[in-house]
């Protein structure tokens, strides 16, 4: 039997119904803060996250899913949503004058790594991300903080923590890179092999190392903070203080580097105290990637850009957690049972007529004995039933049922079919 490929997961009705609430959730609360939906292709080219992303990042050289494809193109299925954005947003001109600045987009798609498979990460998942161009202040940063802070508090999220930190700007980066280097070389012989790979070719990802060894290694390491330019300085206060103004409480961790290149200036993690992860994690991350469209456009004036991403499956794993009381909406509100094959063409149309009304309606295809159709109708949870049977088709009614109280009625055919709503006021009443 041919199976899933591992590191995938069947998203099933019963349980795509959570995604779909927060999906609509996320949706409602960007269209208010007037960010507008961006889709892009699922594959891209390899060079594009080489560049974007950075070609000594773990994503670029041990988890992405790249090919050469029929015309012997390297092709790369996306691992992350920034790229593929700025990649569309250059391309299509967006920067241009006609489009009202700062330019903000959000995205829900899958993505692609090929790493260990374990709860809330798999090969194929799913981002729910955000990117604003041209936000040229710290307004720009803590605004995008905020609709990620209020996505998952709105979700339900319990026990949130926002970290932050500034990586400063190129020469910032530089200077410090420098002195992270003579800070670590004296250790290198202890440090683990990943971080002896990145000690010369990314040394702030060593700060970013999950083993213990590395971790007791860079407690001491020079602070980035203590390289910021003034410029930088000043955009990072401003920061913290416009986070105090919304009463949206943070810790800053210099350490923090982000697992990215192209980020600088205001980083950020939204972080929460979980069982199924068996510890602290993350939830939310991003922050600003300056350089990115130069970069991307081979000598394009720099636009800003700053941005954020949730992953799907560890949030929904969270929320199961948590116990979250998002509400899940799949209601029925009418189940159509027939009695005999001769009515079978009335309620069909009848059917039709109610979602035309827009009411969920739902009707058994098999025409099964009507014990079985009250049976399904109880298992979906519908509201109220139709039962029409030969005697009310001759008559031009119809039985009504409140499947709560169990009150039940006769009506018209076309009262039903045109003023369901008048029809549930009337058995609310007591009239028929």
């Amino acid at each position: 039997m041919i199976q899933k490929p591992k590191g995938t997961v069947d998203i099933l009705p019963g349980q795509v119904e959570i995604w779909q609430a927060i999906e609509k959730t996320a949706r409602d609360i960007m269209a208010k803060y007037r960010f507008n939906e961006i889709r892009t292709p699922m594959f891209e080219s390899y060079d594009l996250f080489a560049r974007g992303v950075g070609e000594t990042t773990d994503v670029v050289t041990k988890e992405m899913y790249d090919f050469y494809d029929k015309g012997d193109r390297h092709i790369a299925l996306k691992p992350e949503g920034t790229a593929p954005i700025v990649r569309a947003f250059i391309e299509n001109k967006l920067y241009g004058p006609e489009y009202i600045k700062p330019y903000k987009v959000y995205y829900i798609s899958p993505m692609f790594r090929y790493e260990r498979p374990q709860g809330g990460r798999q090969r194929q998942f799913h981002q729910l991300g955000v990117e604003v161009f041209d936000g040229k202040t710290a307004l720009s940063d803590v605004e995008t903080i905020a609709l990620a802070w209020e996505i998952l508090e709105t979700l339900g999220v319990k026990d949130l923590k926002l970290v932050i930190n500034s990586l400063g700007d190129n020469e910032a980066r530089l200077n410090y890179r420098e002195a992270l280097i003579n800070y670590l070389k004296p250790f290198e012989e202890e440090l683990s092999e990943d971080s002896k790979t990145r000690l010369y070719q990314n040394p702030l990802r060593v700060l970013d190392s999950k083993d213990p060894k590395d971790k007791e290694i860079v407690k001491d390491a020079p602070n980035i903070l203590d390289y910021l330019s003034e410029a930088s300085k000043e955009r990072f206060e401003q920061v913290q203080s416009l986070l105090t103004a919304l009463n949206i409480p943070y810790q800053i961790d210099s350490n923090m580097v982000r697992g990215l290149d192209y980020y600088q200036d205001t980083i950020f993690e939204i972080m929460t105290n979980s069982e199924v992860f068996g510890a602290e994690t993350t939830i939310c991350g991003g922050g600003s990637y300056s350089g990115l469209v130069k970069e991307l456009s081979e000598g394009r004036e720099d636009v800003p850009g700053f941005g954020f991403a949730i992953g799907m499956e560890r949030l929904i794993l969270l929320l199961e957690a948590q116990k979250s009381d998002l509400a899940v909406e799949n209601p029925l509100d009418i189940y159509m049972v027939t009695i005999g094959q001769s009515v079978v063409r009335e309620a069909l149309q009848i059917v039709q007529a109610l979602r035309r009304q827009g009411l969920n309606v739902e009707f058994d295809l098999n025409q099964r004995k009507p014990k079985k159709q009250f049976r399904d109708a109880d298992r979906h949870g519908a509201a109220y039933t139709l039962t029409l049977g030969e005697s009310e088709l001759a008559e031009k009614n119809i039985n009504v049922k409140n499947m709560t109280s169990g009150q039940e009625h006769h009506f018209a055919i076309d009262d039903v079919i045109e003023h369901f709503d008048q029809v549930k006021e009337a058995m609310k009443e007591g009239n028929d």
